[in-house]
């Protein structure tokens, strides 16, 4: 896998989630200032949720806009053998099937496609980024997923 290719496409998706969440707040800032929203009488909130809604999707697009320059920011870095898994890695994890990962700044949740394979972005504040971080490559390690623990091996990192 590249990892140029990986950022530029976790990159890319987060600039188009971006400019969506963007969209979307300013359509809702539009209703909630419209005339047409203000109330007609002391139970009349339909302004009052519409203003609630802009400015939940306002800082949606803060944080957006901050992951997007995050992940601009990260530098592209492969990791030495032997070196510990930290921001910027991307692990692969084998197990009960086989896993990538990228460990990214924000915008944990994020899945790319790279080669087939799919990418999750975890950050080093998750549970399973607070596990990863610090290890190398053929550590083993212990995690519960779905109720259930299962032993992984962490068979690469770049």
């Amino acid at each position: 896998m590249n990892k140029r290719d990986l950022l530029a496409r976790i990159l890319a998706q987060l600039e188009a989630e971006l400019k969506s969440i963007t969209s979307a707040a300013l359509a809702t800032h539009a209703e909630a200032t419209n005339e047409e929203n203000k109330a007609e009488d002391k139970y009349d909130t339909r302004g009052l949720e519409a203003s609630y809604l802009a400015h939940g999707q306002s800082k949606a697009a803060e944080e957006a806009a901050q992951a997007v320059a995050q992940f601009s920011a990260l530098p592209v870095r492969d990791l030495a053998a032997g070196e510990p898994i930290s921001l910027g890695a991307l692990v692969r994890l084998e197990g009960r099937g086989r896993s990538h990962y990228f460990i990214g700044p924000r915008a944990g949740g994020t899945e790319v496609d790279l080669g087939g394979d799919p990418v999750l972005v975890i950050t080093p504040q998750s549970p399973l980024g607070r596990q990863l971080m610090g290890r190398k490559q053929g550590d083993t390690l212990q995690l519960d997923l779905g109720g259930k623990r299962s032993e992984y091996h962490v068979s690469s990192v770049a």
